[in-house]
């Protein structure tokens, strides 16, 4: 594994999803080719409602919850239906892990660092095992040193526990650390009122937010891609 010195106190953390990789075009990919299958085998839907009841219960119950097509049939059909669950679970697993692909410029940003004396860590809202199944698909799991995620802190970004841990395993500086994530709110903020600075990529910012960002002095950049990460640090 790539090692730093563990003295070193300057760290960047990472969030996982549509930061390393494009993690929501792949997911609704793999969710509307298990629809399809799922209607093919007797679903008794069209593949545009059948797709919109599966969002619902996404929504209701969280992406990382592990039976929305169980709960699918059971919600379509008054029972769980197995055969049908197994096509769609298997299906949205096949896709996943055929698309599952980091962004163009992710390893290069990653062995930049790395040559420039950083550690490495992921701070992630997600269930571990997913997370690092993400990373070692990706041959990007050597990288990082930690990886902290909400289920084992009992604590979502952007509650200020969940840096402090991270900065604790990390033996981090929190003034010579830094976030990077796609959220303003989870990713930026969370670092900032930890003390760290931050860098938002692939970020649906608003102007709202731009304006608060300016008007507060917030030490958080904005960047196009995660290959831009090589201008700044």
């Amino acid at each position: 594994m790539m090692r730093n010195n563990p003295n070193d106190d300057r760290v960047v953390f990472f969030d996982v999803d549509d930061t390393l990789l494009d993690t929501s075009t792949f997911a609704e990919t793999a969710r509307k080719a298990a629809i399809e299958l799922m209607v093919d085998n007797g679903l008794p839907l069209d593949k545009d409602e059948a797709y919109g009841v599966l969002k619902t219960i996404i929504r209701q119950k969280g992406s990382n919850y592990g039976k929305h097509f169980n709960i699918l049939t059971e919600v379509v059909l008054g029972h769980e239906d197995p055969m049908l669950v197994a096509l769609g679970m298997i299906t949205y697993h096949n896709v996943k892990i055929a698309l599952l692909r980091p962004f163009a410029e992710t390893i290069d940003t990653l062995i930049y660092l790395k040559s420039q004396g950083y550690r490495l860590g992921v701070i992630s809202n997600g269930i571990t095992i997913k997370q690092w199944e993400k990373l070692v698909r990706l041959n990007v799991y050597s990288f990082f040193d930690e990886v902290i995620t909400s289920e084992e802190v009992g604590a979502k970004k952007p509650d200020k526990l969940i840096y402090d841990v991270a900065l604790r395993k990390m033996n981090g500086d929190p003034e010579k650390s830094i976030m990077i994530g796609n959220k303003f709110k989870e990713d930026a903020l969370g670092a900032v009122n930890a003390g760290m600075s931050a860098i938002l990529v692939n970020s649906d910012v608003t102007e709202e937010d731009r304006a608060y960002i300016r008007k507060e002095q917030l030490d958080i950049t904005i960047i196009e891609n995660i290959g831009d990460v090589n201008t700044i640090l």
